[in-house]
């Protein structure tokens, strides 16, 4: 659309969906929200999944070809381009809705299949192999024979509430945000309540934060607005740092208007005029995105001064983070947005009541905010229906490891994990077995399969030692070293540690060390060597429980949680490593012993050639030897070998 055509559609929604100001639509008006909800449409519309999954998977090519094939038959089509639905595994992803018919949405479309696929769907068939499901309508006509993308088994235990437009509308228009009834809590709310009441409304939803430590948000809302300030702030956010988490950037490249919407019902509650987003430099796509969402709301006089008449102004700014870990906690976060090294300061005061600028300070992650809209549409009493006695509403999951059916789901508080891993994720990979899942991010724990009947929920998985995090939930099989994990989550922490205090930053060190001595062969093969080692095991609980007890923010308290779950329920694997000098899942470089099997050795001598400590002896045509202590487990024989031949002791 053109800017002036943009300019007159939005001014048809604003009067006509978002302040529903002249009662029932006419005829006209009806047929022009059917055309821009595009539930039906009058040209093809052929929609390419361009988010940060979608593009790593190839999409852009696929974008680009179907430009080129509209371009060269000449067709009359509309390209619209759309985040992740939530599947990641099966992108890129190509729906196509023609005048008439059903949304129909393909899966795994490279730039070589689009021509295939557009020339069938154009012409009113099928190419069944590829596709996902369709999307029914009551103004279209459904395909025959192609499920429907709801009954789907991923899809069909999740309440998508956050997630209901990802993946379904341009994350580059307001149009089609303001066409779905968009910003339409956000007027209700500056024109119908006042401050206290919109804060007392999130405190009766049950909302609790959505960051990981449950704190419930009404009531963090409520300090801030009771603390007097001149000025106060809202920040949203968006650092999402921990590894394997991703859902929040997701949320973004899908909707971006939806959390914009939040943030400015959160502002208005709070009495802030200001509100900072900070997030990822290296989330170039979801900066793009809200940038450009800034600015349409702008455009629209849906942010800035004196919005919809009410005398409520708000600007809304973008501050990009390094990305460190440790800013994921509150006032290092606001250190970091002043330009200061990010580091934690002792609580109390806490921002609500002295945060930026030492003024009352609400700091809300994207999930939090993002439900906010839906609430004060509904009402409390909606969102506490669903979830469970104490966690009400829904959670946005990341799902990635060694699982089926990877990306990003939105399930409904009180759900067990078992259900989430085997029926909405499809299971483990490969037929291998489950062994554990690795929940709550770096400072969360590994939760073996025997005890993933636990429902989601703060206090049912508290129970368990385990917390929800940010919603990274890691699957692993039986191929996971938990030794060597618990040592790459410590590395992860111990680098991040700001450093401030002290148990955070020598603790960390000095449990990263021991088990790095645990996963590597020992210099000496003597049992005082061995029980070295295991006095460095038996430290471990000690250690943990002064870092936690000592330690100045989350990260310090947290940090052993990864080590001592695995400890706790895969003690014998670090008894293997000390005692036997034995990695079973083979990851440990340094514990792997190899060996040739004399019998299946055909001498070809490939193995000799590629090993690089010349540990390999033999000659052509005959059986191959390896000798111990040159080898250096690095394993390139192992995988060089076409025959089996060499094994892992």
């Amino acid at each position: 659309m053109d800017n002036t055509l943009i300019f007159e559609v939005t001014t048809f929604l604003i009067e006509r969906v978002l302040k529903n100001s002249i009662g029932e639509y006419n005829k006209e008006e009806r047929e022009r929200l059917q055309l821009l909800t595009r539930k039906n449409v009058t040209v093809p519309v052929i929609y390419v999944g361009t988010g940060s999954c979608g593009l790593a998977a190839g999409s852009y090519e696929t974008l680009q070809a179907v430009q080129r094939f509209i371009k060269e038959n000449g067709i009359s089509a509309e390209i619209v381009e759309v985040g992740c639905i939530g599947l990641c595994s099966e992108e890129p992803l190509m729906d196509v809705q023609i005048p008439g018919k059903a949304r129909v949405s393909f899966r795994q479309v490279t730039a070589e299949k689009v021509e295939e696929h557009l020339q069938s769907a154009l012409n009113k068939t099928i190419i069944s192999e590829d596709v996902l499901g369709q999307y029914p309508a009551n103004l279209t006509e459904n395909w025959a024979n192609v499920p429907v993308i709801e009954q789907l088994p991923y899809f069909s235990l999740q309440s998508r509430i956050l997630l209901k437009d990802a993946g379904l509308i341009s994350p580059f228009s307001i149009v089609d945000f303001l066409a779905k009834g968009g910003y339409k809590s956000f007027y209700k709310t500056v024109t119908n309540y006042t401050a206290e009441k919109v804060c007392d409304i999130i405190v009766q939803s049950e909302l609790r934060g959505r960051g990981g430590g449950g704190y419930p948000t009404g009531k963090k809302w409520k300090v801030a607005l009771e603390t007097a300030g001149e000025q106060k702030y809202l920040i949203c956010n968006a650092e999402e740092s921990d590894p394997g988490a991703f859902m929040e950037r997701a949320l973004i490249e899908g909707n971006p208007h939806m959390l914009l919407e939040g943030i400015a019902i959160a502002s208005y509650a709070i009495g802030a005029s200001n509100a900072y987003i900070f997030i990822r430099s290296d989330y170039s796509r979801a900066l793009i995105l809200l940038e450009q969402a800034i600015l349409e709301a702008k455009r629209c006089e849906i942010l800035g001064q004196n919005i919809f008449g009410s005398g409520f102004n708000l600007n809304i700014t973008i501050r990009q983070s390094a990305g460190a870990f440790v800013c994921g906690e509150e006032t290092a976060l606001i250190a970091s947005l002043l330009g200061k090294r990010g580091i934690p300061t002792a609580k109390p005061p806490f921002p609500a009541e002295s945060g930026l600028f030492n003024r009352p300070t609400v700091v809300n992650n994207v999930e939090t905010l993002a439900n906010i809209p839906s609430i004060l549409e509904h009402g409390p009493a909606w969102f506490k229906a669903t979830g469970s006695k104490n966690s009400k509403g829904t959670k946005l999951f990341s799902l990635t490891g060694k699982i089926q059916h990877s990306g990003f789901i939105e399930v409904p508080m009180g759900i067990k994990l078992s259900t989430i891993i085997t029926e909405l994720g499809g299971g483990v990979k490969d037929s291998k077995k489950l062994k554990a899942i690795q929940i709550g991010g770096p400072l969360g724990i590994c939760i073996p399969e025997s005890e993933l009947d636990v429902e989601v929920g703060y206090e049912t998985m508290n129970a368990v030692g385990a917390s929800i995090g940010s919603g990274g939930l890691v699957v692993l099989d039986e191929n996971v070293c938990m030794v060597s994990l618990s040592r790459y989550f410590m590395e992860f922490l111990q680098k991040e540690s700001c450093g401030k205090c002290i148990p955070c930053r020598e603790g960390t060190r000095r449990i990263l060390e021991i088990l790095e001595s645990t996963t590597k062969r020992p210099k000496e093969d003597t049992s005082h060597e061995t029980l070295e080692r295991f006095k460095g095991i038996v430290q471990l609980e000690n250690l943990a429980q002064v870092i936690t007890e000592t330690s100045l923010c989350g990260l310090g308290q947290n940090a052993a949680n990864p080590v001592l779950s695995s400890l706790k329920w895969f003690r014998e694997e670090f008894e293997e490593h000390i005692f036997d000098r034995r990695c079973a899942a083979g990851v440990c470089r340094e514990l792997r012993t190899f060996c040739i099997e004399v019998d299946a050795c055909n001498g070809c001598n490939v193995c000799q050639k590629k090993c690089p400590e010349h540990a390999i002896i033999g000659i052509i045509k005959s059986p191959h030897f390896i000798i111990e202590k040159k080898c250096n487990g690095c394993g390139i024989c192992f995988e060089s070998c076409k025959f089996n031949a060499i094994i892992i002791k």
